[in-house]
């Protein structure tokens, strides 16, 4: 697939200190560096001609637009990492899927793995799968495309977990390439999953940072 990322704009940042700074991320934009060249372009790269000190310290899906937090200098980094490997960090998205889910509240418990034929996909494996469990609850119902509103909280971090787990229960996010079928795939023309919001005791501070952002869908 060409990569064609969205133009190299001001990125847009919500949330700046001596530490990290939260932005939000474009649709279409790598958070790294891909194989190649041609990949290169990234959120990161772009944030380092501003910020030389920036590092990552999670990522976001190409497709998905929304929150990043970016650790300024390594030792913030450290330790950044390892509140989001303790799971000190709390996640919600939004997202638009197919259908009307039922019920409005809920939780999806299905093990995931690498589906190595098929990478980057992921998929639910009962024998071999990593446990992942995702929370959700419906904010609104569009009957005239069928379509759900719905905000997702990932109690694990694992890859495309959103993804496969709205697939494997019959609602698939609109615009998914990856995981959705036709026509839900040409509901809309990039994929409606946005990281909304993130919670977090400072590291140097402690004091509770919150942060939101709305979707442009």
């Amino acid at each position: 697939m060409l990569y064609t990322p969205p133009p190299h704009t001001s990125q847009k940042i919500v949330y700046e200190d001596d530490t990290l700074l939260i932005v939000n991320k474009q649709s279409g934009l790598l958070s790294v560096p891909g194989r190649g060249v041609e990949k290169n372009d990234s959120l990161i790269v772009r944030l380092q001609k501003e910020y030389p000190e920036a590092l990552i310290v999670h990522r976001l899906d190409m497709a998905t637009s929304g929150l990043m937090m970016i650790a300024l200098g390594k030792e913030n980094e450290r330790t950044l990492s390892i509140l989001f490997q303790q799971r000190k960090i709390d996640k919600k998205y939004l997202a638009i899927v197919d259908g009307k889910v039922s019920p409005a509240s809920g939780e999806i418990d299905l093990p995931l793995i690498t589906d190595w034929p098929n990478r980057p996909k992921q998929k639910v494996d009962f024998q071999s799968g990593k446990p992942s469990v995702t929370r959700y609850q419906v904010i609104d119902y569009n009957q005239e495309n069928d379509s759900t509103k719905i905000e997702l909280t990932p109690l694990t971090g694992r890859s495309h977990q959103l993804r496969v787990h709205m697939q494997s229960i019959g609602h698939a996010i609109l615009g998914d390439e990856l995981y959705a079928q036709e026509p839900v795939i040409r509901k809309s023309n990039r994929l409606l999953l946005h990281a909304s919001y993130l919670s977090f005791l400072h590291p140097l501070t402690n004091k509770l940072i919150t942060i939101q952002d709305a979707p442009e869908f």
